[in-house]
């Protein structure tokens, strides 16, 4: 028992079941709370590196790809500006 502000005597005791619920409960949430913000830091890598659109230089026959959204593109090879490949 501890003591508190002026003779004010607390239990602090839980009995063992609700105790392990409590702990299996603490545990099951920072679990969950890890699994989420890997899953979610994952998937936003995923993302960021499959929206890209596609090139293909026409001088140089390469394929390469850059950040979505641009339609022109200079070809890492050799220069040329090329549009974006439709499929």
């Amino acid at each position: 028992m501890a003591t508190w502000a002026e003779g004010v005597t607390v239990a602090v005791m839980l009995e063992f079941s609700t105790a392990a619920v409590v702990y299996c409960v603490l545990v099951a949430a920072v679990f969950l709370g890890l699994w989420l913000y890997y899953d979610r830091r994952d998937h936003l890598r995923f993302e960021a590196e499959r929206r890209k659109t596609t090139f293909h230089c026409i001088r140089c026959d390469a394929i390469y790809a850059a950040a979505q959204g641009l339609q022109l593109c200079r070809c890492p090879k050799c220069g040329h500006e090329n549009v974006r490949l439709r499929f």
